[in-house]
């Protein structure tokens, strides 16, 4: 958390390394170890029941304004997830409200590299149909993908 870093190792080897938004000092992200079972694809919005999200609407598959993006990568289901921004300058701060966020495309290349390793093989190209179609997908790993937060 503390290197606002998010680090693929395939092995113990690190195959790549990202850089994300943590979660702020009031909505901190969760340390911990977690699985990650399912990842959604072109995913909605719905803001959650809490102070920070009243007035705000939700908004659907590849909506202006979703700020999800193009994937859901769930950690700690359901209120903890991997996922894009809009808001590429908070990348590398403490900004987000515990969520690891991402350059959607660097979330896209993680939510790939994570399903292949799940036994899900699946190419950019499945993606761009699904983001075409403007509908989301869920996709179920076969094998939980491991994830360590730590500080």
């Amino acid at each position: 958390l503390s290197a606002r870093t998010l680090t693929v190792r395939k092995y113990g080897e690190v195959v790549k390394t990202f850089g994300v938004a943590v979660g702020s000092p009031n909505h901190p992200t969760p340390k911990g170890s977690y699985g990650v079972n399912k990842i959604i694809w072109n995913p909605p919005w719905v803001p959650p029941d809490v102070k920070w999200a009243a007035g705000k609407t939700a908004k659907g598959p590849g909506e202006p304004g979703n700020p999800m993006k193009t994937v859901k990568i769930f950690f700690n289901e359901p209120d903890y997830y991997i996922h894009g921004t809009g808001d590429l300058k908070s990348i590398g701060e403490a900004a987000s409200h515990g969520c690891l966020r991402m350059d959607p495309q660097d979330a896209a290349d993680v939510a790939l590299l994570v399903m292949d390793n799940g036994g899900v093989t699946k190419d950019l190209d499945w993606v761009k149909d699904i983001l075409h179609l403007g509908e989301s997908h869920t996709v179920r790993l076969n094998l939980t993908a491991p994830l360590i937060v730590t500080d």
